[in-house]
């Protein structure tokens, strides 16, 4: 339980890491490395909209 917390933990921390990072870079003034990942987390949200997107259109398919 406790490494459970541990890992989400860490998933959060840099998920919001990954946002201040976009909002940064969005600012105009961000060093290289933080446009590196804004980048990287700008691909990963749209990899994960398309994949809860395909999820959504398979589950609600038959039902109509």
């Amino acid at each position: 339980m406790t490494v459970l917390i541990l890992i989400l933990s860490i998933v959060i921390l840099l998920a919001l890491g990954g946002c201040a990072c976009v909002y940064w870079t969005a600012r105009g003034d961000a060093p290289r490395w933080a446009r590196g990942v804004a980048r990287t987390t700008e691909a990963a949200s749209k990899v994960l909209l398309r994949a809860n997107t395909a999820s959504n259109d398979r589950n609600t398919g038959d039902n109509g």
